[in-house]
């Protein structure tokens, strides 16, 4: 319903990844029979990002098995699809959306699902042989430079970076992953599981470096590609490829002029509401969990596809309710897959309560405060569904440990 008790006529979505065109699926099969615009960027069909980093860059999928819908599925939706163009401004009074191609877009409730764009290395756009890993087309053309014996370096040991080491690997690229922390990974999942991943890789023949002399003071570039890295203790790392996976930013600029609050996303309410008429959903939506009691901005794609479908709902209801999941992600590295539930940064301890990372088998549980705030699980999938049921009851640390 719109502000006035009136059903909306038109819905624009801008972003046509997975969180927008759940969106668009979602109100049509609550029965919203108005308008539904929805705008990307890309020239491609809707595609699902998380077979980018896995079976796209590792070569066991083509891109068309990404497309989450063919273009007859769209045409059933009754969707006005406009590809290849991008949202450069925002009104909220007149409630329209400019685009890059001079159009505009008017609405009566707009949905804002732009994702987020990667970080790169100063000095690097237009150097060839440097990558990011954002869209189909950036994982088509690295995919091509992996060739056995390539000399790869990944800048950054995040999920991203660790997933593109391991599929280069499996291309026989010989693999140079730089971390400046000291441990990979280790604000987000700990340091003793930050160590398993660190292992894994080493395992599997990459030179993970890691400390601040890892860090990356320039590039080496003759004719205008990439030959090399210069790290911080003043080594220079021979490169045929760099990949750059130092993060992202919310893709927010075009709201500039808008007045809607975009620092690090587009801040929401528990509802996912941004502004009258306004929501936003997925990697570019920060919006209060009251289930945490924190603001929160999640980027992984099941979170994309609830926060999609709730919002759908708000769409076309008049009474709107909070937003708040369990947050849930899971990584393919080689043949290990990290699963985790919950919220787990900012944790305050660390338990594994069964297994051994040095089996490869384990799960680990996280306490934020007094409570049980996430399970992360590899290799034993059965008790991470059990502690998954426990979490879900939002349960005091110590009656969670008595759990076991």
């Amino acid at each position: 319903m719109t502000e006035n008790g009136a059903a909306p006529r038109r819905i624009v979505v801008v972003g046509s990844s997975v969180a927008g065109l759940t969106v668009v699926d979602a109100v049509r099969r609550h029965g919203y029979d108005g308008a539904v615009t929805l705008i990307g960027d890309e020239v491609h069909l809707p595609y699902d990002r998380p077979p980018l980093s896995k079976q796209i860059l590792a070569g066991s999928w083509e891109p068309e098995r990404l497309r989450l819908r063919q273009q007859t599925d769209l045409d059933e939706l009754d969707v006005d699809l406009r590809l290849g163009v991008a949202a450069t401004g925002l009104d909220p009074a007149a409630r329209r959306v400019a685009l890059s191609d001079g159009g505009e877009a008017d609405y009566d409730r707009l949905v804002i699902a732009t994702g987020v764009t990667p970080r790169r290395l100063p000095a690097t756009e237009g150097v060839r042989g440097v990558h990011t890993l954002r869209t189909l087309d950036d994982a088509v053309a690295l995919r091509t430079a992996l060739r056995p014996d390539t000399r790869l370096v990944v800048v950054g040991a995040g999920f991203l970076g660790t997933e593109i080491a391991a599929a280069a690997r499996g291309h026989g690229a010989q693999v140079c992953l730089l971390e400046p922390a000291p441990t990979p990974l280790a604000a987000v999942v700990g340091t003793e599981i930050g160590g398993f991943v660190a292992r894994l890789h080493r395992d599997q023949g990459v030179d993970l470096r890691t400390g601040p002399t890892a860090a990356v003071r320039a590039l080496r570039v003759e004719n205008g590609a990439v030959t090399g890295v210069h790290t911080a203790d003043g080594e220079v790392l021979p490169a045929d490829v760099v990949a750059v996976a130092i993060g992202s930013r919310p893709s927010v600029d075009w709201l500039t002029a808008s007045g809607l609050h975009c620092a690090d996303g587009v801040h929401c309410d528990a509802t996912c509401a941004a502004a009258p008429g306004v929501f936003a959903a997925g990697d570019v939506a920060r919006w209060f969990n009251p289930r945490y009691g924190v603001e929160m901005r999640v980027e992984h794609r099941t979170n994309a596809a609830e926060q999609a479908r709730h919002v759908a709902g708000a769409l076309v209801e008049s009474d709107p309710l909070p937003f708040s999941p369990v947050p849930y992600f899971w990584s393919d590295q080689y043949d290990v897959k990290i699963q985790s539930h919950g919220f787990l940064h900012g944790h305050d301890e660390v338990r594994i309560v069964s297994g051994s990372p040095a089996d490869r088998r384990f799960i680990a549980l996280y306490r934020r405060g007094g409570r049980l705030a996430g399970v992360l699980g590899v290799g034993d999938f059965r008790g991470l569904r059990r502690w998954r049921s426990v979490l879900d009851a939002d349960p005091e640390w110590n009656d969670a440990l008595s759990a076991e």
